[in-house]
């Protein structure tokens, strides 16, 4: 199974996933996309020797992953200060496959029904819902 991680900024949550799936499902592939190299270095420092950046590499990976996980602004053309591009919100949200979202308080969009949890209870929550398909 490839799963994509995809963060941008510093890649905290990033790094928060990568390392948290490649200790909870065995033989899982992850490849660490970044909307920028210092958010792809971080989430490569959670294990993962796969790892890309920018536009491309988020167009190319999303076609090719059996999962898609990362922040909920992965979703959002302009979100992360800009760093989400309209195309990578498209190549995301276009993918065939199982997206699983982290809600963040930094982002503008608000999900009813989402309880306020700590960032390493979606996380957990997220590698649990992936391991599931494996």
């Amino acid at each position: 199974m490839r799963v994509m991680v995809m963060d941008g900024q510093g890649g905290g949550v990033g790094k928060l996933l990568v390392e948290t799936l490649l200790a909870t499902i065995p033989g899982v592939e992850v490849i660490a996309v970044g909307t920028n190299a210092t958010a792809t270095a971080n989430m490569m420092k959670g294990g993962t020797a796969l790892g890309a950046t920018g536009e491309n590499a988020v167009i190319y990976n999303s076609a090719r992953a059996d999962a898609i996980c990362g922040p909920m602004g992965i979703l959002m053309a302009n979100a992360m200060l800009g760093e989400i591009s309209p195309a990578m919100a498209t190549a995301v949200s276009g993918a065939e496959v199982p997206i699983f979202l982290i809600p963040m308080g930094k982002c503008n969009a608000k999900v009813a029904g989402v309880a306020d949890k700590k960032l390493a209870d979606y996380v957990k929550e997220v590698v649990d819902k992936i391991a599931e398909m494996a």
